[in-house]
């Protein structure tokens, strides 16, 4: 096992990875940028180590800050967390090149299932059911559009390296293709640092319904009960529960038997997330392999039992899965809101600032993932989420019950919070009888969109 591990990120998720490091008996470096200074994954990490300046170029994407870092703490190991270079087989390469150990899957896999295009080849190849969509990826919007009518519109317009709902957009004809194409492109170029797209046909009002997975390095597999992330605004998932109402237990099966076989397709090691598409006819279709921890990874935990960070540093560190073959078989309810510091009600404009006040809510399954505390900044320069709220109950109506009541007793003052807004989605009627798609907030919430 490790003696110390480097957090390659910020935010809740260093927090996250922080804690588990400690309760294992392992050391902890943070980085930092200049404007995450006082930040409390740098309070709580055994070292911390200042990377670079704000923007996220010069510091949480800068390889070569990160690893010198890693290797002047002499830390044994990187976990990169969610975002940033997460995703970057470049950067997975490097490591394990200045001997540093990748709290992932290998850099080849990452390429592999980071190119949108090879990665639905390969799950074809796998007998896993995808979407129609382009067997190359593409560049420029002319030879795109030469694919999207081959497809037939409407498209989802997609980054071929990225996630998290960034470089995402939908053409609905022709007219628009070019716009939207042009958009999506930028937003990939500005987040992931590279413009390389792929085409799929878009499928109308589907359940975005995704299966965890954990893979150790013998070939062993174990996937998880699956996790609803169909509340989303801009692709962006906001509310996140496991397991899905839409999801019996015959389908469930289905699912999971195509998740492993998924990850046995492309030799995985360590924690990714298998997303698929559902339909009203309980058909389902990969959209996209996520090669690291997701953001929604604590209603997995809160269902199976399994501290699923813990896991995926023992994957690394060479151990064997030790994880219940009936992982897939959830144990109550869970429900996550994200918290962002943003106006709903001004086109979730971000709302950076000071921290005043803050009470979170506590009780019996009851989960916050935070690094707020009273006195830090909320900074411009990053994504406006500031906390995950967590719960777990026996079943979905009592979990909607218990969100609600922990939502009401949240204070954070100092920013504006989407916590309202949260509490609005929740309380609706479509939300609480499980008939949610992808376009329930663009349905029953046009006020919100702009």
């Amino acid at each position: 096992m490790y003696h110390k591990i480097l957090i390659a990120n910020r935010g809740e998720i260093a927090v996250r990875i922080i804690r588990a490091c400690r309760e294992m008996g392992i050391a902890t470096v943070a980085v930092y940028s200049t404007a995450d200074k006082e930040a409390l994954h740098t309070q709580l990490a055994d070292e911390a180590v200042c990377i670079g300046e704000a923007a996220s170029k010069d510091s949480y994407l800068n390889v070569e800050r990160i690893i010198s870092a890693a290797i002047a703490t002499k830390a044994e190991a990187i976990h990169p967390g969610f975002g940033f270079l997460s995703e970057n087989a470049k950067f997975a390469e490097v490591c394990t090149k200045c001997g540093l150990e990748f709290i992932g899957p290998p850099a080849e896999v990452i390429s592999k299932m980071g190119d949108k295009a090879m990665a639905r080849d390969t799950m074809t190849k796998a007998q896993v059911p995808v979407t129609p969509g382009s067997k190359e990826p593409v560049f420029y919007a002319d030879k795109a559009l030469l694919v999207a009518k081959e497809i037939g519109f409407p498209v989802m317009i997609k980054a071929a390296y990225g996630g998290g709902g960034k470089g995402m957009r939908v053409a609905l004809d022709e007219a628009e293709f070019e716009s939207q194409f042009l958009i999506a492109q930028t937003e990939a170029k500005n987040g992931f640092g590279n413009g390389t797209m792929y085409i799929e046909k878009y499928i109308t009002n589907p359940k975005h319904v995704e299966m965890q997975l954990l893979c150790d390095k013998f070939g062993n597999v174990a996937v998880f009960p699956e996790r609803d992330c169909s509340v989303q605004r801009n692709h962006q998932k906001m509310i996140e529960e496991s397991p899905s109402p839409a999801v019996k237990d015959s389908l469930r099966k289905k699912m999971a038997s195509a998740a492993a076989k998924a990850a046995k397709a492309v030799g995985y090691v360590g924690a990714g997330t298998i997303e698929f598409l559902l339909n009203d006819n309980g058909e389902f279709y990969f959209m996209e392999m996520n090669t690291r921890i997701q953001v929604e990874h604590p209603v997995t935990e809160m269902v199976s039992g399994v501290d699923l960070i813990k896991e995926m540093i023992r994957i690394s560190a060479g151990e064997k899965l030790s994880v219940d073959k009936n992982s897939y078989i959830p144990k109550g309810h869970a429900i996550e809101c994200r918290i962002n510091a943003e106006n709903p009600q001004n086109g979730f404009r971000p709302s950076p600032g000071k921290i005043d006040q803050l009470h979170l809510p506590g009780g019996f399954n009851i989960r916050v993932d935070s690094a707020m505390y009273p006195g830090c900044e909320v900074s411009p320069y990053y994504d406006s989420m500031i906390a995950k709220l967590i719960v777990k109950a026996d079943n979905r109506e009592d979990a909607i019950d218990k969100m609600l009541s922990a939502l009401g007793e949240v204070i954070i003052e100092g920013v504006d919070t989407n916590i309202d807004f949260q509490y609005d989605i929740l309380s609706h009627p479509v939300f609480r009888n499980g008939y949610v798609t992808t376009d329930f907030i663009k349905q029953h919430f046009s006020d919100y969109i702009k």
